[in-house]
């Protein structure tokens, strides 16, 4: 209860110190910063001039710029747009440089500029005083003679009927060019018209009138944006009268400003005055409503924050003045969601739309979130006159680590066997109020004590963020037992100032080591032992015995075996441990390397269940001289006389033992057979290499030689070697390279027999060349003689099956008369020119076909038909091919029968074996009709 008092209390301490301003009770009415215009318009005395402009640093009015940011004005600096007059921070306008003019009126803007890096503007607009008469009526504007040049100024037009507006000057009467002294104008106030107004519409502005109205006939005509320019007839004037209205409702949100110029012109269209510039201001309207941006804003703020911290900011736009209430918005809460802990957790700057705290409480564990709804209103706030909107402000409070986490127990406890890593072997659980999965939830957990050789770790769980303590290395029964380690869990942020960790982040965790049979070791592994080559079969090299770790058990016996023995050299006693060789050891074996030859060995305990190690045994062989030196290269050439650009033959010797049992060597000739050295000659180049050449002036026929040559190694005692080295003895060019031809003697073969291989070669060559021409010749015969049909398929011999047309020519009802060519052509002579039937023989020549031999040779048939198809696409009396075609004539009648006449059906049983005995031609029809039945 005592705690709720205070919060109470407290919140309203608070924004009654909120609502203070400057030190002032609240009941006051609170400052509004800023210039206390949007427009200031100063009249200045002709006495400030000096000459003709103003001296530097000269106050030219007494009237001052009234400024206030409701602190006291101290760290305002004002700025003007004006590179010749400016502000004094006490309001007052300057010249900041020398011989300032003010023929015209002089416009610029003011910015002021606070500590609290705000900014504020007006218009300040400078003017020469030049009173006018005392005998004009206040509501007009007169060019009064002078001697300065023409300048302008402004004059507040004050309240009452609309004024008339005089022209300043004129250019002579009735349009006359007459050189005129120039007179000063007066500045035109501006005309001020209300938005929105209601009428009724034409609405009179002001009249406007001419000094020479009373002499000649004047129109006045007014031209710009809103009168002759879009939008046109916002604006018109009674050219008669000079009368200016304005037409329509004004909208100061869509165009807050005219300028228009006004003209004066007589009866011919001559320009009586000079045209003055009228400027028409729209005067705001509260028709506007605050709008925000967002209908819902998004903030945040801390868990635990003090009063007055700022939370987040919103803003509403008005379309109306804001240099005026009918723009200045004023925000305010209405509600807020939820009401704890007090109902006014948060207040808003009523000017700049600030939220900020008010009371302490804030809780993400017990409120996450808040809701408020701000109503922003315009005229200042006031809600009998102002247009209000409103919007939904959402806070949420953002956690901080005010919550240590705390393990549920303050004892745990685990099991884990011996020599095992990466297993959980106990789990930390924690609880912690703090938001989930975020630095200030997540759990780091630290072994403090208990364990000095870093045996264990603790790991978090992502998802429950429990403690896994995890096994990183092995532990051993024999070593330890048992394992007490003492376990902090913190946060990976740290806690809030003020916030003291928990007595139940700290827990103590009791881990058990179960023991487990363990494998044999061997203590020296891999074990290096040396021997020469080639010891006797049954030779004992070493004793390889390995321990067991289990020394708190009863005693285990170890028994031993071979894993891997690669060349299957040793042999390992199964109780001992010894290991004896079963072969010869070779050091040039392709299972050692680098001299050094190895195998692997097991060792298996009796325990249960059984365990086993391995153990590697690496014996190097120390090399002896056993084996012979060889010979490279096996062959060789050389040419068949000895001079001094022909080179020997090089040779090498290798051995495959190693120093000192390898070179330098010894090479030699044998003594027999006696032509060796006779012919042949050694010399060593270097303890390897040695050349072998032919002696010199020995001449020996090209062919293959078998040299044999002694070479002995250094060991102690020396190996020696008979190598045979052929040689091919052949002739060579000037440059001491043997001849292709010279290489093909070499081989054994004379020059005869070569020129009888080539010879032969070119004979089958020539062969293979006279059958291809013969093969193309022939080819080239047969396509131009070619037969049209093979003998086989003659149609003179054999009986062809075309198709199946049905019955004879009684069967059809077809005039055959019209097939049949006739007996007189007659009819066809007297029929007068003209185009003829197509399917009638014309009366011309006819083209000349060739004739078929009688008794042709089966090869001309095909040219015979050429010849034919030829004369037949040339033939001008040919009829077209979908017309009826005469082939030939064959008479009146034929002696024929129809062979419709022919009875076709097989009623009776007819004896066709006859067929088989007219020869090979009938026989297909033989197969038809005869050889009985098929079943």
């Amino acid at each position: 209860m005592r705690t709720d008092f205070g919060l109470v209390l407290t919140a309203a301490l608070l924004l009654h110190t909120f609502r203070r301003n400057n030190g002032e009770p609240a009941s006051n009415k609170p400052c509004r910063a800023g210039f206390s215009q949007s427009f200031y318009s100063v009249l200045i005395s002709r006495d400030v001039l000096r000459g003709r402009g103003v001296l530097k640093d000269t106050t030219v009015s007494s009237q001052k710029v009234t400024f206030d940011d409701c602190v006291g004005n101290e760290a305002v600096v004002f700025h003007s747009s004006d590179p010749v007059f400016a502000v004094r921070t006490d309001g007052s306008i300057y010249a900041k440089g020398e011989g300032a003019r003010l023929d015209e009126p002089i416009q610029f803007k003011l910015t002021a500029n606070s500590q609290h890096t705000r900014t504020w503007e007006t218009v300040v607009q400078l003017a020469l005083i030049d009173p006018p008469s005392t005998q004009q009526n206040e509501n007009e504007v007169t060019k009064e003679e002078g001697k300065e040049p023409e300048k302008k100024q402004r004059k507040e037009t004050l309240q009452g009927p609309p004024p008339v507006i005089m022209f300043s000057g004129s250019s002579g009467k009735n349009g006359s060019k007459a050189l005129r002294r120039q007179k000063r104008d007066w500045v035109i106030p501006p005309i001020n018209v209300a938005e929105n107004s209601r009428g009724p519409f034409p609405q009179m502005l002001v009249s406007i009138r001419s000094d020479q109205d009373q002499d000649i006939s004047i129109r006045y005509s007014i031209t710009g944006v809103g009168a002759d320019q879009p939008p046109n007839e916002v604006f018109n004037i009674d050219p008669m009268l000079g009368k200016m209205f304005v037409t329509k409702p004004l909208d100061r949100e869509h165009r807050s400003s005219y300028h228009l110029r006004a003209h004066a012109v007589d009866m011919n269209g001559n320009q009586v005055e000079n045209p003055i510039d009228l400027y028409i201001f729209v005067i705001d309207m509260n028709d506007n409503r605050p709008e925000f941006k967002n209908q819902v804003y998004n903030g945040s703020v801390d868990e635990g924050s003090k009063p007055g911290t700022y939370v987040m900011h919103l803003s509403a736009f008005d379309a109306d003045d804001n240099t005026t209430a009918n723009g200045m918005v004023r925000y305010r809460i209405l509600s807020q969601t939820p009401h704890s802990p007090i109902p006014n957790m948060f207040t808003i700057n009523s000017e700049t739309g600030d939220i900020v705290t008010v009371a302490p409480g804030l809780d993400r564990e017990k409120v996450s979130q808040y809701t408020i709804i701000v109503q922003a209103t315009d005229m200042e706030g006031n809600l009998n006159f102002g247009l209000s909107n409103t919007a939904t402000a959402i806070i949420t409070v953002t956690d901080i680590n005010d919550n240590p986490p705390m393990l549920t127990s303050r004892t745990f406890s685990g099991e884990v066997p011996e020599n095992q890593v990466d297993i959980v072997v106990a789990n930390l659980t924690v609880i912690d109020a703090d938001q989930p999965h975020t630095p200030n939830w997540n759990a780091i957990y630290r072994i403090v004590s208990g364990d000095p050789s870093g045996h264990f770790t603790i790991r978090t769980d992502p998802v429950s963020n429990d403690g896994m303590v995890t096994v990183v290395k092995p532990v051993d029964f024999e070593m330890n037992r048992a394992f007490m380690l003492t376990a902090v869990v913190s946060n990976q942020a740290h806690l809030a100032s003020g916030i003291q960790s928990s007595l139940q982040s700290t827990a103590g965790v009791t881990i058990s080591v179960q023991d487990v049979n363990e494998a044999p070791y061997f203590p020296t592994n891999p074990k290096h032992i040396r021997f020469e080559e080639g010891v006797p079969t049954g030779t004992s090299l070493t004793t390889f015995s390995a321990l067991d770790p289990d020394r708190l058990q009863m005693q285990q016996t170890i028994r031993y075996s071979k894993l891997n023995d690669p060349a299957d050299w040793l042999s390992i006693n199964r109780t001992s441990g010894q290991i004896v060789t079963t072969g010869i050891l070779d050091r040039e074996s392709i299972y050692v390397t680098n001299n050094i030859y190895e195998a692997t060995f097991l060792a298996t305990d009796n325990g249960s269940p059984t365990a086993s190690g391995t153990g590697t045994l690496q014996i190097y062989l120390i090399d002896i001289n056993d084996n012979s030196p060889a010979l490279i290269p096996k062959e060789s050439q050389i040419c068949e006389r000895m001079n001094r650009n022909v080179n020997g033959v090089n040779i090498t010797a290798a051995d495959d033992d190693t120093d000192p049992n390898a070179g330098p060597f010894v090479f030699e000739l044998p003594n027999f057979p006696t032509s060796i050295r006779r012919n042949w000659t050694i010399s060593r180049i270097s303890g390897n290499h040695a050349c072998l050449g032919l002696r010199y002036q020995v001449y020996l026929e090209p062919g293959v030689y078998e040299v044999p040559i002694l070479v002995s190694d250094s060991g102690n005692p020396p190996l020696s070697n008979r190598s045979v080295i052929k040689v091919k003895v052949c002739p060579c060019d000037e440059n001491g390279d043997c001849t292709t031809l010279g290489a093909v003697a070499a081989t054994g073969l004379g020059t005869g027999a070569i020129i009888s291989i080539l010879i032969c070669i070119i004979i089958l060559l020539s062969m293979v060349l006279v059958f291809v021409v013969w093969i193309k010749r022939r080819e080239k015969e047969r396509q131009t003689k070619q037969l049209l049909i093979d003998p086989e398929d003659d149609v003179r011999d054999n009986i062809l099956k075309y198709d199946e047309e049905g019955g004879g020519e009684e069967d059809q009802d077809y005039d055959l008369s019209q097939l049949q060519q006739p007996d007189s052509l007659e009819h066809i002579i007297s029929k007068p020119p003209g185009v003829r039937r197509v399917d009638e023989r014309p009366i011309i020549p006819e083209s000349q076909y060739p004739i078929r031999p009688v008794v042709p040779h089966p090869g001309d048939i095909g040219d015979f038909i050429h010849e034919g198809l030829r004369a037949a696409d040339n033939d001008p009396t040919a009829p077209p091919y979908d017309s009826l075609l005469v082939f030939d004539y064959e008479g009146s009648g034929s002696t024929a029968g129809s062979v419709s006449s022919l009875n076709s059906s097989s009623t009776g049983d007819q004896d066709y074996d006859y067929l088989n005995e007219w020869g090979p031609r009938f026989k297909k029809l033989a197969d038809m009709y005869g050889g009985g039945n098929d079943d």
